[in-house]
């Protein structure tokens, strides 16, 4: 385990679990992201087609914007993952990314999803619990990831805002969330959803708190009409009671057998790079990499 910087020290301390809770009490927004689907979360986030090409499509993309820095992609930055849930995301860059100088971090504010995460991350990946509209940090990370949460947050901007508080000078917010108020589902319903952004919303946002909008990108190109055919036919929520609710959102988001998982995954894995080299017009998800203002190295 690394050691603790004095920001760390000064803010949170270490329980018997090994997770760094805050000194000032937090707690969990059940209604912004129930800690009932942490079970089915981490399945989904190491085998769901999904997951896999969101995964490398971002990594794609980290490794992109690293490599136009000025310093080199192998330096000791410091990377947290913001509403990381169970760890899904950390867990694929320790080991996809094959970095040992990175300092990686997972913050949640469910102790429950950073317990799920012990053995999922490992022993050198910091896990912190935070109430992310209050954040403790000031100018502490390099890297900070926002990965499908800020559509949970009905006050976004003050999300980013305090994205912004923790990044140093010249750090860089890589924002993932469903696109397009189009493609809206009874899914984004029961998955608590404030709202679908655009490449527009993300430029509007970047103005609106201090960021500058280094790209966006539309992902899941390819399987978009497959996904939105799929959720056409909407159940009437209003009739259902929380146990018909919760069944059908362990329907919903489940990993497909072998065979069907396998092909999506294969069809998602041609988007990266090709989603790079040729932008997609509009998908049913969106990637934005935002750079506090410093000298600025966005492309």
């Amino acid at each position: 385990m690394m050691k603790l910087t004095a920001d760390d020290e000064k803010h949170f301390v270490r329980d018997a679990k090994g997770i760094f809770i805050p000194k000032v009490a937090v707690k969990h927004r059940d209604e912004e992201y129930s800690e009932s689907g942490f079970d089915s979360l981490r399945e989904m986030q190491t085998r769901h087609f999904w997951y896999c090409g969101r995964h490398r499509f971002l990594l794609y993309a980290l490794k992109r914007m690293l490599g136009r820095r000025r310093q080199s992609s192998d330096d000791a930055l410091s990377m947290i993952d913001l509403g990381g849930g169970c760890g899904g995301w950390i867990n694929y860059l320790t080991t996809h990314a094959n970095n040992t100088n990175w300092e990686l971090a997972l913050a949640d504010s469910s102790v429950c999803a950073l317990e799920y995460a012990e053995d999922f991350t490992g022993p050198s990946v910091k896990r912190f619990q935070v109430d992310m509209l209050q954040l403790p940090w000031k100018e502490r990370w390099d890297v900070v990831f926002l990965l499908d949460v800020l559509e949970h947050i009905p006050d976004h901007i003050a999300a980013l805002k305090q994205a912004y508080q923790i990044l140093r000078p010249g750090g860089l917010l890589f924002v993932t969330t469903p696109a397009l108020q189009f493609f809206w589902t009874y899914n984004d319903d029961l998955a608590h959803h404030v709202r679908r952004y655009s490449r527009n919303d993300f430029a509007a946002l970047a103005d609106a708190t201090g960021f500058e909008l280094c790209t966006s990108r539309y992902f899941m190109f390819l399987l978009s009409p497959l996904l939105y055919l799929s959720r056409l036919k909407s159940p009437d929520l209003r009739n259902m009671n929380a146990d018909d609710i919760q069944a059908l959102l362990h329907q919903t988001h489940r990993v497909p057998s072998s065979p069907v998982n396998a092909v999506l995954r294969s069809v998602f894995n041609l988007e990266t790079p090709a989603g790079f080299w040729m932008p997609f017009p509009w998908s049913t998800s969106i990637l934005g990499v935002f750079q506090k203002k410093n000298q600025a190295v966005c492309p």
